[in-house]
């Protein structure tokens, strides 16, 4: 067993870009993901025969118990495969819009959106999709040595028999008593009522632990047509709640060919829409290839330019096009398309930023929460899997299924409340994203595979909302452009720019006071980010969470580098 804790804890900066710490070498398998208790179970499954896949199940549902924030029963996702005989794939587990949801359903009697409607309480949940998701992952992709009750046995076992709780998490509780106070299940749960959780305590979870038994004996369908559904649909009958036991029996994951594209003789695979992630990042890619992003420099003033604009330009796209292909017709191809993306850059200016209202006007969906998670998998055979899932905010809407013990998602408020209204960040909702009844939102998670030689090269993805895009982008660049180890490219400070607001977002560190006063004489504005309202400081300074695994091509190493922003995080490998 070799493994990695992060090297912070809470409350400490990302490290600089030039420091060191060795990735986590394994010559079978890898996982890494935001908590060291979750990565330990998805090894010990390959370690018993499991594939990735199988891992990668058992990985997903211990974090629905030991990562609460954004490990979830009651989510949502979407996975990324690259299988170890060459096919690629991918699954969409998104959340969907109950039968009762409306267009208009978050505005009031003048027409206004009513703030907080959309993201907190029972009114904000769209139909949950992890089960299902994982449920898909295993039988079609498992290898059949280990059955569905077995792959959740850890994860039962942690919720019933507890596990002491972390300095992070014990703060993460005590720092959401605003929005998990709200509601009695989820206060006594999570808060004991008041009686804040201290480092090092026990966390038992019984009425998870029954939730996870009741899904081994029945299977993943129980979760959709039994007991846990029947729960689902009382707690939301009984607080004006939308999901009933009809739209929980309709729900299903969707299968979708996995979107394709190369970087300097790299292949990339990543994820379709509703993801507009992958869109986005093979955009930026393309935008990219024909300059020299080594020579200009590791964030050197005019690489940061170049890097804003070809930001600038494909967000401004994913604002204007982009949604469920179920819905709404996403143009794919000419999105792609090579003499389309070059022509972006058509007005590229190497000395002057481009201000983002010169760009033609485009609708934009709002902002995401930031509260997601990201793993990923390889397995000995060299199957890799990326999978990012989330409950949307930290903590979802903060209600817990009486009686169940796990919360729900708050992904209503990823979708338009109000056509070509801007919202409290500035940014205008465009119409391809709104409200419909079985409705998938859009997202921007960017779950990544990229393929060197025709094999899994570096298993990649983050949570962080709008800010998942970038984090990707950046590191498959520092490892391919620069060169970086795949520690060094998790661990180098991030920048981000998403079109509207007009404004560079950056962590500690990321470049020089020299630099940013070149790139604000170009006209740049220059502003730190806050993760979320309420974020501790240092938290707050900082975002996204690439849990990443290199595959060394000579040697075949799993190289693990879980992420240093995430102070429980482990690579773990054997």
């Amino acid at each position: 067993l070799v493994f990695c804790w992060s090297l912070t804890l809470l409350g400490l900066m990302p490290a600089p870009a030039d420091a060191q710490r060795a990735p986590v070498q394994a010559e079978h398998g890898m996982v890494t993901s935001a908590s060291a208790l979750a990565s330990r179970i998805g090894v010990d499954v390959l370690k018993r025969g499991g594939n990735a896949a199988d891992a990668a199940v058992a990985t997903g549902i211990a974090l629905a118990v030991a990562y609460p924030r954004a490990g979830n029963l009651g989510g949502g996702g979407f996975a990324v495969l690259r299988l170890a005989d060459g096919r690629t794939t991918t699954i969409d587990f998104r959340e969907a819009a109950p039968r009762g949801a409306s267009r208009d359903m978050y505005l009031d009697a003048q027409g206004k959106v009513i703030p907080g409607r959309s993201s907190v309480g029972h009114l904000a949940s769209g139909v949950p999709g992890t089960v299902a998701g994982l449920a898909m992952l295993r039988e079609k992709y498992g290898s059949g040595k280990l059955s569905w009750a077995e792959l959740l046995e850890p994860a039962r076992r942690l919720a019933a028999d507890g596990f002491n709780i972390s300095p992070t998490l014990a703060g993460e509780f005590r720092s959401s008593e605003r929005l998990l106070g709200r509601y009695p299940e989820s206060r006594r749960i999570f808060l004991r009522d008041g009686q804040y959780y201290r480092p090092g305590e026990l966390f038992r979870q019984p009425e998870l632990a029954k939730t996870l038994q009741r899904l081994q004996k029945q299977g993943p369908t129980e979760f959709y047509t039994g007991q846990t559904a029947k729960l689902i649909a009382a707690e939301m009958s009984s607080n004006s709640g939308l999901i009933t036991l009809a739209d929980l029996s309709a729900y299903h994951a969707v299968e979708r060919e996995a979107l394709h594209g190369s970087y300097r003789g790299y292949d990339i695979v990543t994820m379709a829409p509703p993801s507009s992630g992958g869109i986005a990042l093979l955009q930026m890619l393309k935008m990219l290839e024909p300059r020299d992003v080594a020579g200009l420099g590791f964030h050197s003033a005019a690489g940061i330019h170049l890097f804003t604009e070809v930001m600038r330009r494909a967000f401004r796209d994913r604002a204007s096009f982009l949604g469920d292909p179920d819905f709404v017709k996403v143009p794919i191809g000419p999105l792609l398309d090579s003499t389309y993306v070059a022509g972006l850059l058509n007005d590229f200016d190497a000395r002057h930023a481009t201000p983002s209202n010169a760009l033609r006007p485009s609708p934009i969906p709002p902002p995401e929460s930031t509260q997601t998670t990201h793993y990923s998998v390889v397995d000995s055979a060299g199957s890799a899997i990326s999978i990012t899932y989330t409950l949307n905010g930290l903590y979802g809407n903060g209600v817990t299924v009486k009686g169940a013990g796990f919360l729900l998602n708050n992904e209503m408020d990823d979708f338009t409340s109000k056509v070509d209204v801007a919202n409290g960040y500035g940014l205008i909702q465009g119409a391809t994203n709104t409200i419909q009844p079985g409705k998938r939102p859009l997202s921007s998670m960017t779950p990544t595979i990229v393929l060197k030689n025709g094999k899994p090269f570096l298993v990649t993805g983050s949570p962080g909302g709008p800010t998942i895009i970038n984090t990707v982008l950046l590191v498959v660049t520092n490892v391919i452009d620069f060169g970086m180890s795949v520690t060094r490219a998790v661990d180098a400070p991030r920048f981000h720019h998403q079109w509207q607001p007009d404004s560079i977002s950056y962590e500690p560190f990321f470049t020089s006071a020299d630099s940013v006063a070149i790139l604000r004489s170009f006209g740049h504005q220059l502003g730190s980010r806050r993760l979320y309202e309420n974020a501790p400081e240092a938290e707050g300074r900082t975002w996204g969470d690439a849990e990443s695994i290199l595959v060394d091509p000579g040697s075949g190493l799993r190289l693990g580098a879980n992420d240093i922003r995430s102070a429980d995080s482990a690579a773990i490998g054997f």
